[in-house]
């Protein structure tokens, strides 16, 4: 994904989801790419922001204290 970094990965999509409802809110596109064994939940959730957003995303998340 060309553009685009990885700033948040977890095993709880509803975490991913959470981060990604307040990011859209603030005015940033995220996108959420589920890396995760549909049968045995293996593997991570990452959470996806355009270069340019990704200083302000971070600040976002940890203005907001929710990691």
């Amino acid at each position: 994904m060309e553009g685009w970094v990885c700033i948040y990965t977890s095993i709880q999509l509803h975490q991913v989801e959470m981060i990604r409802g307040i990011l859209e809110e603030n005015g940033i596109t995220a996108i959420v790419v589920n890396k995760q064994d549909s049968v045995y939940l293996i593997g991570e959730i990452e959470l996806f922001v355009s270069h340019g957003d990704a200083f302000n995303a971070n600040q976002i998340i940890n203005s907001n204290q929710i990691l």
